[in-house]
């Protein structure tokens, strides 16, 4: 990847990236941060904390090959993956959006949140408000959830 971002943009330019790789069947999450934030991890919803790991230069830039970061999940947890935008978001004069914020803000919204899908987006629509609908940067979440068990309730029978 560094290498075809450096031969299409050049060395002033690069990517900051995220690449996770859940195996649906142990649970066994493993990523690779270049540049991002740290995921949370979210249990019977509250945050754990941030998935602790080795980082990257982000794409682009070189550097040593990545270390890919393991961690076990445990059935149930979801894993939010942000920009920095996120939390470096803030109105004029005042404080950064920041991470202790974000956390409040997820163990709020999440009890209230059946699904990813419902909570991904009442998460969004919460740190607009909470953010003053100010969008400065780049603002992405990506989230996860691994039930446990067999992925067979991702695939649809032939028919």
């Amino acid at each position: 990847m560094d290498t075809a971002i450096d031969a299409q943009f050049g060395p002033d330019h690069f990517v900051t990236a995220q690449m996770m790789r859940l195996n649906a069947g142990t649970g066994d999450l493993q990523w690779v941060n270049a540049g991002h934030p740290a995921p949370m991890l979210i249990r019977d919803h509250h945050v754990i904390g941030a998935l602790q790991g080795h980082g990257t230069l982000p794409v682009g830039v070189g550097g040593a090959t990545p270390l890919i970061n393991s961690t076990q999940l445990h059935p149930g947890d979801r894993v939010l993956a942000y920009t920095d935008g996120l939390v470096e978001e803030h109105t004029t004069g005042g404080e950064q959006f920041g991470e202790e914020r974000l956390i409040a803000t997820i163990e709020r919204v999440a009890p209230a949140s059946a699904t990813v899908q419902q909570m991904v987006r009442d998460l969004s629509y919460t740190l607009m408000r909470e953010r003053g609908g100010i969008t400065t940067d780049d603002a992405t979440l990506f989230l996860i959830e691994w039930r446990g068990g067999t992925a067979d309730h991702l695939t649809r029978p032939l028919l």
